[in-house]
């Protein structure tokens, strides 16, 4: 009996670690970590976005140069910034640079993922497979939670 316990007590530690660091999203890669990358649908017509946190804790420099996502023929990493009083979007072609030692967050209204030609919407709180591709340290299959539009993600506040 004391034998079935002890296997039962690390079962139960095991599970508990496994839970957590499920909880905790994050992808790594080489030198990178990928933290909680989700999907927030679009209201109407308009395409999806996804965001994350990537961190370098590399001593080079890497880039984000691909990104794909399962049911979504058109795929481009964004960055909307401000020029006067008008804002403008547009596709970083040459890819995000995570500088080395830093991280770099890609929220709403700042840098992106911009979704575009879905057929269907996602289902709200589903996951959906991808890969991000980055010069340096290759390719990684990302699971993307899927939010709702009006969805932010913790503790982060919209304008």
């Amino acid at each position: 009996m004391r034998l079935f316990t002890q296997i039962l007590c690390a079962s139960a530690l095991t599970l508990g670690a496994l839970t957590s660091s499920a909880d905790a999203h994050e992808i790594k890669i080489g030198k990178l970590v990928i933290h909680h990358p989700w999907i927030r649908m679009a209201i109407g017509s308009a395409p999806a976005a996804a965001y994350t946190t990537i961190d370098n804790t590399g001593s080079e420099d890497d880039t984000l140069i691909k990104v794909t996502v399962e049911g979504v023929p058109s795929v481009q990493i964004h960055e909307m910034k401000m020029e006067g009083e008008t804002m403008k979007m547009g596709e970083l072609k040459d890819g995000l640079v995570i500088p080395a030692g830093k991280s770099v967050e890609l929220k709403p209204k700042t840098l992106h993922i911009m979704l575009m030609g879905m057929k269907a919407a996602f289902k709200v709180g589903g996951k959906v497979l991808g890969t991000m591709t980055f010069a340096k340290a290759g390719t990684v299959n990302v699971d993307f939670e899927v939010r709702a539009p009006q969805d932010d993600m913790p503790g982060m506040k919209m304008n």
